[in-house]
């Protein structure tokens, strides 16, 4: 399929039950803007956003870096490094030579 043939969408769903309350964010999009800063010295924020929807993670309970927020942190890294390397290895199989592409 073509490019062209995908449009970008942001998927949100809210659902309570039994008073506790989930929600799932999916960016189905390349047009995302991540950033990271700090608040009051001791916080880490990563911020995730589009022009329909924004995921923020910070640090526990909004105050100082713990550990557990430093092993979450390399988690994501991890994560993202995968992600990346996926999406690397389908592009490159998807424009290979049709020759190439069956013997892949």
């Amino acid at each position: 399929m073509r490019d062209n043939q995908y449009q970008p969408y942001t998927h949100l769903r809210a659902a309570i039950d039994d008073g506790i309350t989930c929600l799932d964010v999916s960016f189905y999009t390349s047009d995302l803007a991540v950033s990271v800063f700090c608040i009051d010295h001791e916080r880490a924020c990563l911020d995730i956003s589009s022009a329909d929807g924004q995921v923020s993670i910070s640090s526990t309970g909004g105050g100082p870096v713990t550990r557990a927020d430093i092993a979450l942190a390399r988690e994501l890294a991890h994560g993202a490094a995968r992600y990346l390397s996926e999406c690397e290895r389908l592009y490159a199989k998807r424009h290979l030579p049709p020759a190439a592409r069956a013997e892949a």
